[in-house]
């Protein structure tokens, strides 16, 4: 399998340089390009074409959250990553909302920052244990302005603990495979787990959108955790 072609945004050259080294020690992640901030991550990703990006927030010019609602408006198939040193909803939320596909502290260990990697670019959505607590306890509470995304998804569930008809409405088979997505597994090992191919889970998934009107991986799994699906001791 090809490297994942990775470009690092950052405004800290000796971060980039450790993260870079890091990601390259792996032997599974090449790091094609740097950016400073939002304005050159613009511009080299339609040079470099990379499989993900991996974005600070605070950046001088253009901050992460504005480069990432600009990415997904030009590429919405592209995977931005989040690398941060903020947990606060503050920073998560609006970041959630801009499309990223997952959030990682700048604390989490070289190999939990390549499997991240390797998760969004297939697909996932990969939330810290921290960060997943901030975004659930925003559902719980009804959400905010702030975060309109985490308020639309919160209000599919039920207060009084009955079942929700749209997981009802959900085939058993549709109900694993939305709780392995919630769980963090790729296509492949969701297909591998309940042995089926990699293009039935793609079906399911499709499916699940579908019927639940959602619209990515993020989505899917506020819902699961909001019908008790999993929990987030399972994340």
């Amino acid at each position: 399998m090809a490297n994942i072609r990775v470009l690092l945004v950052d405004d800290h050259a000796i971060l980039r340089e450790g993260i870079r080294y890091l990601l390259s020690a792996s032997g599974e992640v090449d790091v094609v390009g740097e950016a400073q901030d939002g304005v050159e991550a613009l511009e080299m990703v339609e040079q470099l074409k990379p499989d993900a990006v991996l974005m600070d927030i605070a950046m001088p010019r253009m901050n992460g959250i504005e480069a990432t609602t600009e990415l997904k408006r030009r590429h919405p198939e592209l995977p931005v990553l989040i690398l941060s040193m903020y947990d606060s909803e503050e920073y998560v939320l609006p970041i959630l909302k801009a499309g990223a596909s997952g959030y990682v502290l700048k604390r989490a260990a070289a190999q939990e920052l390549v499997s991240a990697l390797k998760a969004v670019v297939s697909g996932q959505v990969i939330l810290h244990p921290d960060i997943a607590r901030t975004v659930m306890e925003n559902i719980g509470q009804g959400g905010g302005a702030a975060a309109p995304a985490a308020t639309a998804t919160a209000q599919l569930g039920r207060a009084d603990g009955t079942p929700h008809p749209q997981l009802e409405q959900l085939t058993e088979r549709e109900r694993e495979v939305l709780t392995l997505i919630a769980r963090g597994l790729t296509n492949q090992q969701i297909g591998e787990k309940l042995f089926i191919s990699i293009k039935t889970v793609q079906a399911h998934r499709a499916n699940l959108m579908e019927k639940l009107d959602l619209h990515d991986a993020v989505e899917l799994t506020k819902f699961a955790i909001k019908t008790g699906l999993v929990s987030l001791d399972e994340l």
